[in-house]
């Protein structure tokens, strides 16, 4: 793929503010949304949610929450920071009683990282209390929001999220779901979510299912059945429960004493499940809509492989999340796999922060070279995704360092061209690197002998279809195509009203 640069413009990948994100000195990745997790009817409830939780913390590490109901009160623990850091604490989870729960991991795409943007989000209504923890983003959050102030409601976050609280209130329905289909019927975007009310654990997709939840069951003490609600399967695993299947695009679940409801009030549309979950957000053991995302990414690099092999003598991944496309790559190829690259797994969010007169050393705080594995070899280097090309750089720069002769880099993902609007934190259009530069480009910017990265098509091959373009596309995969497959109204009104103010000053 070939983008058109802009007149004049070089990209410095070591200029300030190139690495712009708080943790970018040593972490260029898209991060994921958040993480959801929910259990009716276990007399362990909050232990189970916050196990849960652990297992989904790849999916959000900025802050945690837990609200329990024990049948008459509701009980909350939120707080900053990683899921161990929050309930490792026996007297926590103590203080969270009763048989159901749900939780919440948090990577912030919307709203500051403090304490009232922490989810679940609480309220008492006229019918009782109602926690929601939510994953996604909505697109119309702004517009309804301002809607809303006028009619009065006092929002007290500044997430997109309690745009549902404030739409349950308002609403002339009288049962808690139909106010909760009420309020998803005015809402656009990406979402899954898990309610809890005194009667019932609820679960949401959005119409098109870009964003994940499964259902799930388990023994309780006594002998009856327990339900779980999860955004992956690795978080069935760790409490020990079945994976029963995935709540579908549009559905709503309903889990009582009763048992499982299902109800679907939306019209029926394709679903476009998010490609990048395959890719790198998913944890490897996970199953996602039925394919399993270790085998998919091994897939992907035999497929890069097949598309894209130059000759080497040795294909080394960017750990942790290139190690299954590696594999992929060098069982396709031929080419013996190694770990030419250790991964410090010790580093905390709370590490030093490098001063500037030693930031260039920052990705070594993560990633180091196996100089016996690289020296004097060809290397391809296999990474899931390349976004401001400033920790792929500084790889480059480090396996050239520990005496590779050649550095190739293989990218298991297309190219990153467009933001993501759907829960993903993304930078704005400009700081992609593939937005800016075509291939040969960015093989110059980061320093690489060459730079590939598989095609649309192949990775729909890799993931059981003819291509892209084989029918109607399967996947959510704007952040490679900019075909936005839910409609971005705030955007949209942003865009007129920068028109208007525009054209009132000419």
């Amino acid at each position: 793929m070939t983008m058109t640069s802009l007149p004049g413009d070089e990209t410095d990948l070591s200029a300030p503010g190139a690495d712009d994100h708080p943790a970018s000195h040593c972490d260029d990745k898209m991060h994921e949304e958040c993480g959801v997790f929910g259990v009716w009817n276990h007399g362990d409830a909050a232990a189970l949610t916050a196990l849960g939780l652990h297992a989904l913390q790849h999916r959000g590490q900025e802050a945690t929450g837990i609200v329990a109901h024990d049948g008459h009160h509701f009980h909350q623990h939120r707080g900053l920071g990683l899921v161990g850091e929050n309930f490792g604490d026996a007297r926590v989870i103590a203080g969270l009683p009763g048989p159901n729960a749900v939780g919440h991991n948090r990577y912030a795409t919307t709203g500051d990282t403090v304490l009232r943007n922490v989810q679940p989000l609480y309220a008492d209504f006229e019918f009782g209390g109602l926690a929601v923890a939510h994953n996604g983003n909505l697109t119309n959050a702004t517009g309804l929001r301002r809607t809303l102030v006028r009619r009065g409601c006092l929002f007290q976050s500044t997430m997109d999220s309690e745009v549902f609280i404030h739409l349950i209130a308002i609403s002339q329905y009288s049962t808690v779901v139909d106010r909760l289909i009420d309020a998803l019927k005015q809402v656009v975007g990406a979402y899954s979510l898990i309610a809890l009310t005194n009667e019932a654990l609820i679960g949401a997709r959005d119409p098109l299912g870009v964003r994940p939840l499964i259902l799930g069951q388990m023994e309780n003490a006594e002998g009856g059945r327990a339900w779980v609600l999860a955004s992956e399967t690795c978080a069935l695993d760790i409490v020990g429960a079945d994976f029963v299947r995935d709540v579908e695009p549009g559905e709503i679940v309903v889990i009582t004493d009763q048992g499982v409801q299902s109800i679907k009030p939306f019209a029926k549309a394709p679903a476009r499940f998010c490609v990048f979950e395959y890719i790198y957000f998913a944890r490897p053991d996970s199953v996602m809509e039925g394919t399993g995302v270790y085998a998919a990414r091994k897939r992907i690099g035999a497929e890069l492989a097949r598309e894209s092999h130059v000759m080497a003598d040795v294909i080394v991944p960017v750990p942790d999340s290139g190690v299954p496309a590696a594999m992929g790559y060098a069982d396709e190829s031929g080419i013996p796999f190694e770990l030419g690259i250790i991964r410090n797994h010790y580093v905390g969010r709370t590490f030093i922060e490098p001063t500037d007169s030693i930031r260039h050393l920052g990705v070594k705080l993560k990633h180091s070279a196996n100089r016996g594995v690289i020296e004097g070899k060809r290397v391809i280097l296999v990474d899931d995704s390349i976004v401001r090309g400033t920790t792929s750089r500084k790889i480059v720069e480090m396996v050239r360092a520990a005496g590779a002769a050649e550095v190739h880099m293989r990218i298991s993902s297309p190219p990153t061209t467009h933001s993501c609007f759907y829960g993903i934190d993304t930078p704005e259009r400009g700081k992609l690197l593939a937005a800016r530069h075509s291939v040969a480009e960015m093989a110059k910017l980061i320093g690489a002998d060459s730079l590939a990265f598989i095609s649309q098509d192949g990775l729909y091959r890799a993931l059981g279809h003819k291509g892209r373009d084989a029918g109607a596309p399967q996947y959510c995969d704007a952040c490679f195509t900019g075909d936005y497959p839910i409609a971005l109204p705030d955007m949209a009104n942003a865009d007129n009203r920068q028109l208007s103010l525009l054209s009132e000053r000419s």
